[in-house]
């Protein structure tokens, strides 16, 4: 993508469809005048009143305890500096926006437009009563150190500056495990620390805290050595400064354990990194360019650990890691502030968290077959779905136990549960995929890409490298189209109805022949069905020529399965195709079949739709638990649609064991575990979440999932095509263009795993 078009579709993101990242949403019934006359006047007085006479039930009454104010003057914001409050927002909304998708606290920015450290203080503590956490963010140092000083002694709520203790949190995990790697001690390694800003102060201070030796630590900054011998030195600088009589980067990695880099690119060349010592830990952090590039210092050390801030190599080090659960956590127990003993907790759990076994979800997030403790793998990764349940417990835990909690956890089991639920917001799913795609881009034929929200999908596919774009359709049409949108990147773009597909054309009706002849397939027929798209786009998966389909956008979908049933056919064993529907919802994704194709299965095909979906669902990374539902449950009806569900489910249990399956069950008691523990707790469905629906038929399926979508707002990726020879997608029709990529991302991870096999 080119960087002005980048730039164009930043600023569109920001803008479009309503301006900004964030929103405020009513979390009670408004729908009525009783709703409002609960919702403030009169009934807000009986809160008001709860709260004037015991001020600790405001987080009983109000959200407070769940609100973090991201707070900054914009004096220091990502690389581009002292830009000023105003300019500095888009960021304090994504960092609220993080909060949220990680750890579900609501994050509201706020700008103070001050440099001065006395009125910036002031306004933060006039403010805090409102919020449960102060995040403060981008302040520049030396004057976040006294920022933060002064507001975690003069408030009662958390306050942490990430840009400090973020970087230190996560890093100080990492230099734990690659110790314990290098068989090295923490108290006796030598440590090299270039910058001085907030974040190498903050990291150093915490290796300090975990045994680290001031004698050991030298810290550079943009003058070199900061030495005792020199003028001038801010407090925080005098605190590490060094006795050793050495200026330069250089002399300092001379027999060196560790190297920390929080300061510029490219300032390790490979001489200075062969003299470090033996098993050397390298964290070069700058961003976007570390201080050494990374393929460069595995390169010069093969005994190297070494970690980065990028995501595109091992071990990276992501505050997102640590902020949005250590404040989970701190606020779940209504902390006063957030300790060093919390800090060090979190930093014990990530440390922890990466010895432990890896879902396979992870795994496949980044096409790895099996992530293990080790030179490459020391801190755990983004989309660790563990993290949500493990970090914040650690923190609660040490605020409890160092006194600072004012609310106590007594059933740890409950509360590991309710943060598991927090975690099922739908957006991890969809990142997840479009991590896993973007490891071996597929080629994506796109049959229907004179439609223009078609081709502004592939246009995001293409400049996001999720897929690699095949155009089919109208030439004339997709170029106009494509000029509209400014898609000007150099795409294949083929129209099967012109001449020159002609002999193409030809040769895919012969093929089409061979496979057909005994079927009342005439050749005329075959060569004429190939000017259609969507035999045409079959063919091309058929033969190699696309890995895989996307159609369906403007056609009835019994008139897209047709051709694609004639040309791909299903896979080897399998006697009926079917469909799944992925639901994101809040306790997370939901996976729905048969969704579109199938009208009443028998006993027999429901089962192989189950063992299919089932089979789907352990290809993205998660254990089915599947729920086969009816109007009736466990032999309660004798009507002929329960008795075919519990049928099917028997041949699920007699002949596939190991599948967590069961049923006959109503949605109610499958949803939820209380209910079905309760009435049958001799189901293997007890204890469970379950997290797939097999439903009896296509009436009651197809109506459930677009119901959700359409009165909860729940996306849907589907119908995902199951049991074909080729990956081939078909969408519903005239979906949106965020669907259609969902379906394209799918497709290249459908088309990912049959390279695979």
């Amino acid at each position: 993508m080119s960087n002005s078009k980048q730039k164009r579709e930043a600023l569109v993101y920001h803008a479009k469809p309503s301006p900004g990242k964030i929103a405020i949403i009513p979390t009670k019934p408004y729908q009525t005048q009783r709703d409002l006359a609960l919702a403030y006047s009169p009934g807000v007085a009986e809160p008001c009143l709860k709260i004037e006479a015991e001020a600790d039930d405001v987080y009983k009454y109000t959200s407070k305890g769940n609100i973090v104010a991201v707070i900054s003057n914009g004096t220091a914001v990502l690389g581009l500096g002292d830009i000023g409050p105003l300019a500095a927002k888009p960021v304090m909304e994504g960092k609220c926006l993080l909060f949220k998708i990680f750890a579900d606290i609501d994050g509201i920015d706020i700008e103070v437009d001050t440099k001065n450290v006395d009125e910036f203080v002031e306004t933060v503590k006039r403010i805090a009563p409102s919020f449960g956490g102060i995040n403060l963010e981008d302040i520049k140092a030396p004057e976040a150190f006294e920022i933060e000083q002064r507001l975690i002694e003069e408030l009662d709520i958390p306050v942490m500056h990430d840009d400090q203790h973020g970087t230190a949190i996560i890093s100080a995990a990492a230099l734990l495990n690659a110790l314990e790697l290098a068989d090295k001690k923490i108290d006796e390694v030598k440590i090299v620390v270039s910058g001085a800003g907030a974040a190498a102060v903050s990291c150093t201070r915490l290796y300090k805290a975990f045994g680290a030796k001031s004698e050991h630590i030298v810290m550079l900054d943009s003058k070199g050595v900061i030495r005792k011998d020199r003028a001038n030195l801010t407090s925080q600088k005098l605190e590490f400064a060094s006795d050793r009589k050495i200026d330069t980067l250089e002399e300092a990695l001379v027999d060196a354990d560790v190297f920390i880099g929080l300061s510029i690119a490219d300032i390790v060349s490979p001489e200075m990194l062969k003299t470090m010592a033996s098993n050397p830990i390298v964290f070069a952090m700058a961003n976007p360019d570390p201080e050494i590039a990374y393929d460069l210092a595995i390169q010069t050390r093969d005994d190297i650990i070494m970690a980065t801030g990028r995501s595109d190599h091992p071990n990276q080090v992501n505050n997102v890691l640590g902020f949005p659960f250590i404040f989970r956590g701190a606020l779940d127990v209504r902390a006063r502030k957030i300790n060093e003993a919390m800090k060090m907790a979190a930093v014990r759990a990530l440390a922890d968290l990466a010895k432990e076994p890896v879902p396979e979800q992870v795994n496949i997030t980044y096409d790895i077959t099996k992530l293990t403790f080790g030179k490459e793998y020391i801190i755990p990764k983004p989309f660790d779905p563990r993290l949500i349940s493990k970090i914040p417990i650690a923190v609660a835990k040490a605020a409890m136990e160092s006194g600072v909690a004012r609310k106590e956890i007594k059933d740890w089991e409950r509360y590991e549960e309710q943060l598991i639920v927090r975690s099922g917001n739908d957006d991890k799913f969809v990142r997840s995929m479009q991590a896993i795609a973007k490891k071996n881009p597929k080629r994506v034929v796109f049959a229907e890409a004179d439609q223009i929200d078609v081709l502004k999908a592939a246009q995001y596919v293409h400049d996001e490298n999720i897929a690699t774009p095949i155009l089919l359709g109208d030439l004339e049409m997709i170029l106009s189209l494509k000029e509209e949108i400014e898609f000007d990147a150099d795409i294949e773009i083929i129209d099967p109805s012109s001449d020159n597909e002609r002999s193409k054309r030809h040769e895919f009706a012969d093929l089409l022949m061979q496979t057909n002849r005994r079927k009342g397939l005439t050749k005329y027929h075959a060569k004429s069905v190939m000017i259609q798209r969507n035999y045409f786009a079959s063919m091309m998966v058929r033969t190699g020529a696309a890995d895989a389909m996307i159609s369906g956008y403007s056609r009835a979908f019994p008139m897209v399965l047709r051709p694609v049933f004639e040309v791909i056919g299903t896979a080897e064993g399998v006697q009926k195709a079917a469909t799944m529907n992925v639901m994101l919802t809040s306790r997370g994704p939901l996976f729905l079949a048969d969704t579109a194709i199938n009208v009443d299965p028998t006993a027999e095909e429901l089962a192989e739709i189950a063992l299919m979906t089932a089979n789907a669902v352990k290809d993205l990374g998660y254990k089915p638990t599947i729920a086969m539902l009816s109007h009736s449950n466990f032999g309660s009806s004798k009507k002929t649609q329960a008795v075919k569900v519990r049928q099917a489910v028997q041949m699920m249990h007699k002949y596939y064991p190991e599948i967590d399956i069961d049923g006959e069950v109503q949605s109610d008691f499958a949803l939820n575990a209380e209910m079905t523990a309760n009435d049958f707790p001799f189901s293997k469905l007890t204890g469970k979440k379950v997290n797939t629906l097999i439903f009896p038929n296509l009436d009651a399926a197809n109506i459930t999932y677009k119901l959700m979508k359409e009165l909860h707002g729940v996306k849907s990726i589907g119908p995902i095509m199951l049991g074909l020879n080729h990956p081939v997608h078909i969408l519903q029709l005239r979906a949106s263009v965020d669907e259609i990529v969902n379906m394209a991302t799918f497709a290249v991870v459908d088309a990912q795993k049959q390279t695979k096999a």
